[in-house]
């Protein structure tokens, strides 16, 4: 095989290239590569300098993937950067494209390092539940300072060629051709004597070596975003050796450190969903050849806070937007909030008022459906009402030209029964975006029975278009993420009733992980949302809280109190309309542990999740957890519902399923999957 990194001499400068597509991962033959150019420079006298550069789109873009989870060959990465390091000739990383992880680690080792003003460098590690164990956490602090390091490390947020040259992470800044210009730089510094080692700087350390309380402001700072995470803290950790102790040393803590973190479970979960994102783009049973529909402009039904928020992601993306509403107040009203949604954005930093003003130029809106005429793609955002939604597609399938996709951002509707409204069911998908639809990552693409392939394949690629992690969903109630919602919150409401606390419930959920429990959620989406209106009909605690004005932090008051800031605390009120329920219904108030919380909310989704694979409603295991991570903030180092299952013991999950079946209700049952699964020993995920 042929090698995918070669050298040629350019008068006393030895070109180290990377050849190794598609973006230059560190592979073993990589590695092998680059430790044997490395000793070629210095066995060859006519050399004086080295530039590692790499052809394609990007320099060194990180580890290779595909070696995850098998043994590693020699030599391993912290053994190249320190033999790049022992060069004794210059070395300069010539950096373009992105610098990331490993990559970033050799540039690191190198004794120089210029890029153009276009790259980015970072380490993400700490995404995959991991820190850069190749000596990474030990010389970026020595070279851009311990604050940056902290920053750039725990977050594994990038930063770019411009900002890296002022922290001294970069030593020039390229414009032009850059191994020209990077062959010029070797010539410039070839020389220079001593040549500078970075694990042998220590300049930079002095700041926080006067200002040991750095780590814990940074940790404070940040407890918000880290709660619940190990990797961030692990690599604060590495960087606090790197300022206490010599380099050697450091180093041994960093391998530690990384060791602990690979053998956890955090780690594998956050890998595992790495790839589970990836593999949710792949259409099972379509031909890889299915052509798409070309999408030119959209239109958009419904100008309210989710019709605006879908029309945003698509003029973001260049994409025109025609948007109707029924009444001139509510067109204004909405684009007025898209206007100044774009403008916060622009307030922040995040685009230019250029970009503002180009995306709201894209914006036709209108009060006639009629308009619609011309659109490539139409999605229907109005009420979640069946006839509502039946209506609008039968004036739509006599509107709406020829090849056109007809959407729905239904959440829990039957996708058939619309599509049957119309002379083009192929034309038909459910595109459920998730509230607020600008931000929100996740898409549920909802496959009709009559769906065409063409029209799957292109609202799966628009997603991607539009910056959107998109899951194929059959049709059933609630679709994937709030079908596994529904015996959630049920269970919740039981254990009201039975002697557990919203506050309790709330709180084991945020310890597990969650951003927020289920009666949180309910007082920040609005308790009444989906309620029927009628004060007098009181079947249920949220019939009666609604019908008390409670609907959450809106009003000041829902299964929480609130104050002015919104800071919740529990309420007198909910506890007496709990305790008239109880006794309505005759149920004996008692002790309830956290456990049978935890099996009775988190078990019971499970189920529902192994019910939904069993119908074929979701492709497979992992777009179940895309889906809760990215809709609902299911944390991402437990990996996903069905991965945490798996990690729990699917025996126990049935165990625990069983202990608590007489409580859950007649509407329960079993998932045969899931007991089949258990019984076998076998797992949903790999």
């Amino acid at each position: 095989m042929t090698s995918p990194i070669s050298t040629k001499l350019h008068g006393d400068v030895l070109i180290v290239t990377s050849n190794n597509p598609p973006v230059n991962a560190l592979g073993h033959a990589v590695r092998e590569g680059l430790v044997s150019a490395i000793e070629q420079a210095d066995a060859d006298e006519k050399v004086k300098a080295v530039v590692i550069i790499c052809q394609g789109q990007t320099f060194f873009a990180g580890a290779d993937i595909t070696e995850f989870g098998k043994p590693m060959q020699m030599p391993m990465l912290p053994m190249v950067v320190d033999r790049i390091e022992q060069c004794t000739k210059p070395v300069v990383a010539a950096i373009h494209g992105t610098a990331f992880g490993g990559g970033l680690e050799v540039a690191l080792a190198s004794h120089y390092r210029v890029a153009v003003p276009t790259a980015k460098l970072g380490v993400p590690e700490v995404k995959l539940g991991l820190l850069p164990g190749a000596g990474g956490t030990q010389r970026l602090p020595r070279v851009a300072g311990v604050r940056r390091a902290l920053e750039m490390a725990a977050t594994g947020n990038p930063v770019g060629a411009k900002e890296a040259h002022d922290i001294g992470l970069v030593d020039r800044l390229i414009e032009g051709d850059l191994e020209q210009h990077a062959v010029a730089f070797a010539e410039e510094v070839r020389d220079v004597r001593p040549i500078p080692k970075t694990s042998e700087r220590d300049d930079k350390l002095a700041e926080a070596r006067a200002n040991p309380a750095v780590f814990d402001e940074f940790r404070e700072a940040n407890a918000r975003k880290f709660r619940g995470f190990d990797a961030p803290e692990y690599n604060i950790r590495a960087i606090e050796a790197a300022v206490a102790k010599p380099y050697a040393q450091g180093v041994q803590d960093e391998r530690r450190l990384f060791m602990e973190l690979m053998s956890g479970t955090q780690a594998r979960a956050q890998q595992y969903f790495f790839f589970a994102e990836r593999k949710a783009a792949k259409i099972e049973g379509l031909p890889e050849d299915t052509g798409t529909r070309d999408i030119k402009r959209v239109g958009v039904i419904g100008a309210g806070t989710m019709g605006g928020g879908i029309s945003m992601n698509f003029l973001s993306a260049g994409i025109p937007v025609t948007i109707v509403e029924m009444a001139q107040e509510a067109l204004d009203r909405g684009t007025g909030v898209m206007r100044k949604n774009y403008e916060a954005s622009a307030a922040k930093g995040r685009m230019t008022a250029d970009q503002v003003a180009q995306a709201m130029g894209l914006l036709r809106p209108t009060l006639e459906l009629d308009a619609l005429a011309d659109c490539d793609l139409i999605i229907e955002a109005v009420f979640e009402n069946m006839d509502v939604k039946k209506d609008i597609f039968g004036k739509l399938d006599r509107i709406a030209k020829p090849g056109a996709i007809l959407a729905s951002n239904t959440s829990y509707l039957n996708i058939d029964e619309i599509a049957a409204t119309t002379s083009r069911p192929q034309d038909v998908v459910g595109l459920h975006f998730f509230s607020p639809a600008n931000i929100m990552k996740l898409l549920e693409v909802v496959r009709g029975a009559k769906t065409a392939p063409d029209v799957l394949v292109t609202a799966m690629q628009l997603a991607k278009k539009i910056r959107k992690v998109a899951v194929v969903a059959g049709v059933c109630h609630g679709f994937i993420g709030n079908r596994m919602l529904m015996p959630r919150q049920l269970q919740a409401n039981r254990l009201l009733l039975e002697g557990a606390t919203p506050e309790q419930i709330d709180r084991i959920h945020v310890e597990f992980g969650m951003p927020m429990g289920p009666f949180q959620m309910a007082d920040l989406a609005g308790v009444d949302i989906g309620w029927h209106r009628d004060p007098n009909r009181i079947e249920n605690i949220r019939d009666k809280l609604c019908a008390l004005g409670r609907w959450g932090q809106k009003k000041g008051a829902g299964f929480y109190d609130y104050d002015e800031k919104r800071r919740p605390t529990p309420s007198p009120v909910v506890a007496e309309v709990i305790e008239a329920f109880r006794s309505k219904e005759g149920v004996e108030k008692r002790e309830i542990d956290d456990q049978e919380i935890i099996e009775r909310t988190l078990y019971t989704m499970v189920n529902e999740g192994a019910k939904i694979l069993e119908e074929g409603m979701a492709q497979r295991a992992s777009d179940i957890d895309v889906v809760w991570v990215y809709g609902y903030g299911w944390p991402v180092y437990r990996g996903g519902p069905m991965f945490w299952a798996d990690t729990e013991g699917l025996a126990r999950i049935v165990e625990g399923l069983k202990r608590q079946q007489p409580r859950l209700g007649g509407d329960f049952s079993l998932s045969d999957l899931l007991v089949r699964k258990a019984e076998a020993g076998e797992k949903f995920t790999r």
